[in-house]
């Protein structure tokens, strides 16, 4: 007797088509698994036999084969438990339902109970792709799945549920919820409550507006860790295709808030300066996302940024420029997105005073040079914004100036995002900050006044080609929160202002 079901596979966050396959043939009784499974996989058929006689079904006193297709991509995870449990049944035909227009995922328990596994929604939505009508999840990935349209999805608690609904006895009402704006939580926080910095906060608003990373360099206490985490108040709310693309890298990782459908608010992430590379990248004997990714479509704020390891910083150099995460291992690579704004605070010396105007730096020249030098030059040149943040004096902080709101700023920040929209539609470029060449060349054309600074300070500062593009692309943001056509004279002075660091942490 021979059986198939459906179910999917999943590798990084790469998903593929899978086939259960399940023969029982005469002979000693014997249960054999293939298919190039991990430890994880064998182990199901243990939690299987148990599930099928704990739930009252009959275990084939046979000899059993269980091919988990394609044989030559290797199996990973438990969520292979509940598929390979309906085609024992299939097969032993105590399943009478035609099983071709369902998919099957899920682990089970030795009782049966279907228990929560990560990646259901990209898993989910490869099954609408491949043109199944109905999957099979366990209920506590109700929520997750519930937001995948054009398919079935069955949240079943147990495998008694599963199979009622195949006899017909008692249906499993389909889960699909519409995205209710509303659920969105609100920001809390708000740059009404940073006093001063004003300069500071005109650099962030260009940064959010063209997708810019960025670093603050100031004496401890100044507020750079306050506004930073205030960055995502301003940011544009996510697309659906945002929030899908987030939440498929959260639900692989094993991240997804239990209460959640989709990720609907800007990743902030904020790893520790003890972090590993592989923590930032992402890896492991099978490659799961890192800090860098699970903050795609967000921020990752990295506060004592000098004080990380060199091989974590240096790590950041593909990723802040192609956008990608690409994992190598000997079972296959995995290429994760990461598609971020970095945000980086540091101290311009060890005790943190340099250049204060009241407390004194007890900083050695040659201990400033080491704590500068642990940032390289390839990696602050890809940065494209810096900012000195000055300390704030009493009066900024006890003034009754009202500082503006996060809503306010972030309304200039969308006219000047809907702008790059309608500027790069057709492409794949979302902001001005990843801008290819080509597009730099079309959309950043100066002035003749523009082009004669921006020449003179080339030379003054010893630019790269790199920081050049950079300043183009901020000169380019700034125009168009202005509302400006052209890049003038002003936005290139302010954007070089922005650059001004290079020749004293390079």
């Amino acid at each position: 007797m021979f059986a198939k079901v459906k179910s999917e596979g999943i590798y990084g966050i790469n998903t593929f088509n899978v086939t259960v396959e399940a023969d029982i043939s005469g002979g000693m009784p014997r249960f054999d698994l293939v298919g190039l499974p991990d430890a994880a996989v064998k182990e199901s058929r243990e939690r299987v036999r148990a599930s099928i006689k704990n739930c009252g079904f009959n275990f084939p006193d046979s000899r059993i084969t269980v091919n988990i297709a394609p044989a030559d991509v290797k199996k990973e995870g438990s969520f292979y438990d509940l598929p390979i449990f309906a085609a024992l049944l299939k097969a032993s035909s105590q399943i009478k339902t035609n099983l071709d227009d369902y998919a099957f995922i899920g682990e089970l328990s030795l009782d049966g109970e279907i228990r929560p596994v990560n990646g259901i929604l990209p898993m989910v939505l490869q099954a609408k792709e491949d043109g199944v009508g109905a999957v099979f999840i366990p209920w506590g990935n109700a929520d997750e799945g519930s937001v995948v349209s054009g398919i079935d999805v069955l949240p079943a608690k147990n495998v008694t549920q599963v199979i009622a609904h195949l006899s017909g006895d008692r249906l499993i009402e389909p889960a699909y919820k519409e995205l209710d704006e509303g659920s969105v939580v609100s920001e809390t926080l708000d740059f009404f409550d940073v006093k001063g910095q004003g300069k500071v906060k005109r650099a962030l608003e260009i940064a959010a507006a063209g997708g810019h990373n960025c670093i603050m360099i100031g004496t401890p206490g100044t507020g750079k860790s306050m506004m930073a985490k205030r960055l995502g108040s301003i940011l544009p709310e996510m697309t659906f295709d945002e929030q899908i693309e987030t939440t498929k890298i959260y639900s692989v990782a094993g991240e997804l808030p239990s209460d959640a459908r989709l990720i609907a608010k800007r990743p902030f992430r904020s790893p520790h300066h003890t972090v590993s590379a592989q923590g930032l990248t992402g890896g492991g004997a099978s490659p799961k996302p890192g800090e860098i990714s699970l903050a795609h479509n967000g921020v990752l704020f990295m506060d004592e940024f000098p004080e990380f390891d060199r091989r974590a910083k240096e790590s950041l150099r593909q990723p802040l420029e192609d956008g990608v995460v690409t994992i190598t291992r000997a079972s296959g690579s995995v290429t994760y997105p990461s598609d971020i704004m970095l945000v980086a605070a540091m101290n311009p010396c060890p005790c943190g005073y340099a250049g204060h105007p009241k407390i004194q730096c007890t900083c050695s020249e040659a201990a400033r040079k080491r704590y500068n030098d642990k940032i390289s030059g390839p990696v602050l040149d890809r940065i494209d914004i810096h900012i000195e943040v000055a300390p704030v004096n009493y009066e900024q902080l006890r003034g009754d100036r009202k500082e503006e709101t996060s809503e306010v700023i972030r309304e200039r920040v969308n006219r000047a995002r809907a702008i790059q929209t309608e500027r790069f539609k057709g492409t794949n470029v979302k902001c001005n900050a990843k801008m290819t060449p080509r597009l730099t060349r079309r959309y950043c054309v100066l002035s003749e006044e523009a082009d004669s600074l921006l020449k003179e300070s080339f030379d003054a500062l010893g630019m790269s080609p790199r920081a050049y593009d950079k300043i183009l692309r901020i000169s380019r943001t700034i125009a168009d929160l202005e509302g400006s056509e052209n890049i003038e004279l002003d936005h290139v002075a302010e954007a070089i202002q922005y650059r001004n660091l290079d020749r004293f942490y390079k």
